[in-house]
């Protein structure tokens, strides 16, 4: 297509052939965002031409307003009561597995990525592949719940098994933040630092996370203090008040060089915990823009991919595919075993943990824009994009097969 067309105009197809592809996905007995990361993929300048590249370019800002929704809406589900509720097996569970998936995988890669990306990384000494097995390994650990969901929905699963499965996926993504924010910083001192100094390798670090924590805190209580002074009832002051405020967040961390995603993830979680109305906050958020902003997001996801790199990522795909695994397995297995959880749940629920989506794109995508990985950020989404269609297409069988031999699938579905 030689014509330019006009960017509203691509909008409208993005928008259109994402809702159109992730309805096609359902019908398949898929998750939505597989079916919007083809429509990406459709859409992917690389492969057609329908999209402009500079459309492409200009696009971050969306991902990032896309990015402050998501992440509050994940700070969301720390509500301090629910998660005490939880117990301490899943606690136990939930930090093990993604901490074992994000070292598992660090070890791998650096393994690995030597024989691998030598020529796109473009660095010769051993060492300068930590970076990458860095930002790797945090994006291992998040699961996307809703695959999973979808399945013990579908046959009315009950038992330990799946409230694990359910409790670890809620959490995980949490975590995985967390393993983002110090990957991201430790590996952005690496490659912009040939020496090293207390203050770059731990002051500057513990600097930016616990900022973020505090810009997010101080943006969660002025929102608390917004609702409570000029609330309005009505759903849409809701949802403007909530946009306009986390991209303030984010903004401003942004601005103040501190990890945007804890700080909107940190300004959701004293939402949710010190706000009078944080039912109706969190629902009407989930009811009317949650599917548009996914829409949107996932199918952006799918056009950044580089089809350039997609050979030797193919490979990574693999290798990432098998320690992130592994390491679900192993953490599960030790955080059950810690927290003297039933043998079952320590045999079945990593089958569960195995879809992936959602944040970890975004966390990909946000690599991608720091100029400072630019020699390597192209195979980082690639591979993450194709792990993820992967894990979305295999995650809800794995799943199945768990909670069946854990006896949890009710007879009649």
């Amino acid at each position: 297509m030689n014509v330019s067309l006009p960017l509203i105009l691509v909008a409208g197809i993005i928008i259109f052939l994402g809702l159109i592809f992730g309805e096609l996905a359902v019908r398949l007995r898929l998750p939505k965002i597989t079916g919007y990361i083809f429509a990406g993929i459709l859409l992917n300048p690389g492969l057609t031409n329908i999209v402009p590249q500079n459309f492409i370019r200009h696009a971050q800002v969306v991902t990032d307003v896309a990015l402050s929704f998501i992440t509050f809406s994940i700070g969301g589900t720390l509500f301090y009561p629910r998660v005490k509720s939880l117990g301490k097996s899943i606690l136990s569970i939930t930090f093990f597995e993604a901490e074992c998936a994000f070292l598992l995988v660090i070890a791998g890669m650096v393994v690995v990525a030597p024989f691998l990306i030598g020529s796109a990384a473009g660095r010769s000494h051993f060492w300068m592949y930590i970076p990458f097995a860095l930002l790797m390994g945090a994006l291992a650990s998040p699961t996307d719940p809703s695959a999973t969901l979808a399945v013990t929905h579908e046959y009315k699963a009950s038992g330990e098994v799946t409230s694990t499965i359910m409790g670890v996926a809620a959490l995980d993504d949490v975590t995985g933040i967390m393993n983002y924010s110090i990957a991201m910083v430790v590996a952005q001192a690496m490659i912009l630092h040939e020496h090293f100094s207390t203050a770059v390798t731990i002051l500057r670090p513990v600097g930016i996370i616990f900022g973020a924590i505090g810009l997010g805190a101080l943006f969660g209580a002025v929102f608390v203090l917004v609702m409570r002074l000029i609330y309005r009832e009505g759903e849409g002051f809701m949802i403007v008040a909530v946009f306009g405020l986390t991209t303030l967040c984010y903004g401003t961390a942004r601005l103040l060089h501190v990890e945007e995603l804890l700080s909107t993830m940190t300004m959701g979680t004293i939402v949710v915990n010190f706000s009078p109305i944080r039912e109706e906050i969190f629902s009407v958020l989930e009811r009317y823009t949650e599917e548009l902003v996914f829409v949107i997001f996932f199918t952006l996801s799918g056009m950044y991919l580089n089809f350039s790199v997609l050979g030797t990522s193919l490979v990574l795909v693999l290798f990432f595919i098998v320690f992130r695994f592994a390491g679900k397995t192993m953490g599960v297995y030790l955080g059950a075993r810690l927290a003297d959880a039933p043998a079952k749940v320590r045999k079945y629920t990593a089958g569960g943990l195995i879809p992936q989506g959602g944040i970890v794109i975004g966390l990909a995508l946000l690599v991608k824009a720091n100029a400072a990985f630019s020699q390597f950020s192209d195979v980082i989404v690639s591979v993450i994009i194709g792990a993820c269609v992967i894990h979305e297409l295999a995650g809800p069988i794995l799943a199945r097969f768990s909670l069946s031999r854990a006896q949890e699938l009710h007879q009649d579905a």
